[in-house]
């Protein structure tokens, strides 16, 4: 089964047999996704995150269905319907769809019209009619009436239910069916009576229809809550006509009574059976499609957020702005531990300005503060211009950081963990300070679901969205490493290999013992066995150890390599590192083993040249058109200064420094065509957009890229 497994995933993906085996080989090892893409890639032969992913997922569903034709082989055993024929097909079928048709004829059903009629004992009336050789029906029909059936109208009706059952269990017919709706099937919405006030926003679908396979992910999304909240009703039909045509040709044999029985029967049955279970069936096609397609749009999304530019280890003031309530203030340390909070009022209805200035000035000279870090909520625009304007004892850096998601982490147990002695405005205003410092190591305590840079993702399947956004997290993690003595028990959770046991058993060991000093000494920690250690270790960093590679990439049981280099060259390996003339010394091809590759032995020079290197860019300062505070201030040809705050497949929204995003349609993003949008921007990628117009009712705001 494995091989014939290994066989399918090469065919389905287009990778060689040979690479896909050794893959799940490592796989079912215990191996994760991030150790074999950066450290075997002479087993895999190179392959990235994303067909590792893709083979380990195909090889799950195969599993599933091998699971699944497992139980439908011993229900038809069970039956006594098995033949050697039937088995042969269902075994050697790797069609979810096709293996599901062959099962509906032996599948055990509710009480159907069907069922009632073979009860009455109609079924060699059906098997009659449907042959089409009777001449005479009416009175074949008279030897079926009976105390179970009154009359010829009764007996030709269940006769009628039963062959509609057949034709509805046909593989072929429902083939036909679904050929139509694949090419043929267009989506409608009409507005649910009574409900057109309360469904406003639904009003483009209020009388919509769009064939099925030119439907776009938001749209289907979009219909599909429009329904769940009642108000649309929303189906798919495909061109009837075409359908019946070819199931009559299927079907109806002759010119006589029985041949008219049987296309009364066809006509029942794709109106009453065959259509409603294709149209079901593309529905839930058309929605897993949707769902995919947002998934992937919002994990993109999620992997630029956890991968902005960090300001990195520099004292921090964290602001969350607002009016009545006031400003919060915090200060952190480098290292992002509370060392004060207090609340200034500068804006109105208090408008103590002055009193506030003085007091930002005080604490920025106070904790030697290196930065101003605002949040981008309530009150952001006229926050940033106060805190701008204050005159200070030092060059202090000021920057608005997006507050999304930091509600639900300040109202968390993770936050009431943290600091349980401050209430959630506290906690809001260091989840803002921090994010600043490292956005990927504040923004893993919070569910990725409500970072706020996905589409519909209350609609879509939530056991597949937490398993890709799960991903993208340990992904994103693990490429920018993580350093094992200052890591939250949150950021270790996702180092590959650990888990949250592991990480709270670091976390515990560096509160008893005092910082690692070694990557060795992570085996001291309780349940750190071999596989663990060999998976975690390579992103796991020790600043100012003992052994300089411990606070690189390179792997520990690459250690004897680096060492090797440097007794080969008569230096250390500090040198090694130090000094690139000695690196261009190397004879690479001499390193070379059984087990390590040239793919190793580049990976390991590149991290030589930058140890314990951050793959995240720089972080820059923005500011927004001090002349636009709120949506009136916009004109058409307006060009302004943005920050993209969210992707999607249909554009881009921007923040403009208004209270509304800007909405940069997939057409006006660039001068050429465009089929993702991820080609052209990043989530808090700073733009120049043009306003198209503004639409001051509906407070939408439509913008350009194009020729900027």
């Amino acid at each position: 089964m494995t091989t014939l497994f290994h066989t399918l995933i090469s065919r389905t993906l287009g990778i060689p047999s040979g690479q896909v085996e050794r893959t799940v080989g490592l796989l079912s090892e215990g191996a994760t996704i991030p150790f074999i893409s950066r450290y075997r890639k002479e087993v895999t032969g190179g392959l990235d995150e994303i067909q590792i992913g893709n083979i380990k997922d195909q090889y799950d569903k195969l599993t599933e269905l091998a699971k699944r034709k497992e139980t439908i082989l011993s229900s038809i055993e069970e039956q006594g319907k098995l033949t050697p024929e039937l088995k042969k097909r269902i075994e050697e079928s790797w069609d979810s769809t096709e293996i599901e048709d062959i099962y509906l004829p032996y599948k055990p059903k509710r009480v159907t019209k069907a069922e009632i009629a073979r009860k009455k004992g109609l079924e060699p009336l059906a098997e009659i009619i449907l042959k089409q050789n009777e001449r005479d029906l009416d009175i074949r029909v008279q030897a079926f009436i009976n105390d179970e059936v009154k009359d010829e109208k009764e007996a030709l009706q269940g006769a009628r239910d039963i062959i509609a059952e057949w034709v509805n269990e046909n593989e072929e017919a429902r083939n036909a069916v679904r050929n139509s709706f694949q090419h043929t099937a267009i989506i409608t919405s009409k507005v649910v009576k009574g409900k057109e006030e309360e469904g406003a926003k639904y009003q483009d679908y209020f009388d919509f229809n769009e064939p099925l396979n030119r439907a776009s992910s938001h749209r289907l999304l979009a219909l599909r809550r429009g329904e769940a909240e009642g108000v649309l009703r929303v189906s798919i039909s495909p061109d009837t006509e075409s359908c019946l045509d070819r199931l009559h040709r299927k079907f109806v044999k002759g010119r006589n009574a029985s041949a008219d029985q049987v296309e009364e029967a066809v006509d029942d049955s794709f109106k009453r059976l065959l259509k409603p279970s294709i149209e079901t069936e593309y529905a839930n096609l058309s929605k897993a499609k949707a769902d995919e397609e947002a998934i992937r749009v919002f994990a993109e999304n999620l992997r630029q957020l956890l991968l902005a530019p960090p300001l990195g280890q520099k004292r921090v003031l964290g602001v969350d702005p607002g009016y009545r309530t006031g400003c919060k203030l915090v200060c952190l340390d480098a290292q992002g531990s509370l060392l004060h909070n207090e609340t200034i009022y500068p804006h109105p209805p208090q408008n103590e300005k002055g009193k506030a200035a003085a007091k930002v000035a005080q604490l920025v000279s106070m904790y030697a503060i290196d930065a101003i870090a605002i949040g981008n909520g309530t009150a952001s625009r006229e926050t940033e211009r106060f805190i701008t304007e204050i005159r200070y004892d030092r060059k202090v850096q000021v920057f608005v950081v997006s507050e999304n998601g930091a509600s639900i982490y300040s109202a968390s147990k993770t936050a009431r963990d943290e600091f349980p002695e401050y209430d959630v405005t506290v906690r809001g205003a260091i989840s803002i300070g921090r994010r600043l410092m490292d956005p990927l190591a504040e923004l893993v305590k919070i569910d990725a679901k409500s970072i706020g840079v996905g589409q519909y993702q209350h609609d879509v399947d939530q056991s597949l969205l937490k398993k890709s956004l799960d991903t993208t997290v340990e992904s994103c993690v693990n490429l920018v490493g993580v350093n094992v003595n200052t890591a939250s028990k949150h950021l270790l959770t996702y180092i590959s290999g650990l888990g949250p046991t592991l990480a709270q058993n670091i976390v515990d060991y560096r509160t008893e013992n005092g910082p690692f000093k070694t990557r060795k000494e992570l085996k001291k920690v309780p349940r750190m066995g071999e596989k663990a250690f060999e998976q975690s270790a390579g992103f796991l960093r020790i600043q100012g150890g003992k052994n300089p590679l411990d606070n690189s990439a390179v792997h520990p049981e690459s250690y004897p390599i680096v060492e090797l280099m440097a007794k080969d060259l008569d230096c250390s390996v500090e040198d090694l590192i130090v000094d690139k003339g000695l690196k261009k010394k190397l004879k690479l091809e001499k390193y070379m083993t059984e087990t390590v590759g040239m793919p190793t032995l580049l990976d390991i020079m590149e991290e030589l040249d930058k140890p314990g290197r951050d793959p995240r860019q720089a972080i820059q300062v923005f500011s927004f058109d001090p002349t636009i505070k709120t949506i009136e201030d916009l004109k058409s040809g307006q060009v302004l200064p943005g920050i993209v705050t969210n992707i999607t497949n249909f554009g881009c929204f921007v923040d403009i420094g208004i209270k509304e995003n800007g909405l940069v349609h997939i057409s006006e993003l660039a001068d050429r065509f465009i089929s993702d949008p991820t080609e052209v921007v990043s989530i808090h990628q700073h733009v120049k957009v043009k306003v198209l117009s503004v639409d001051l009712q509906r407070k939408r705001v439509q913008l350009s890229m194009k020729g900027l």
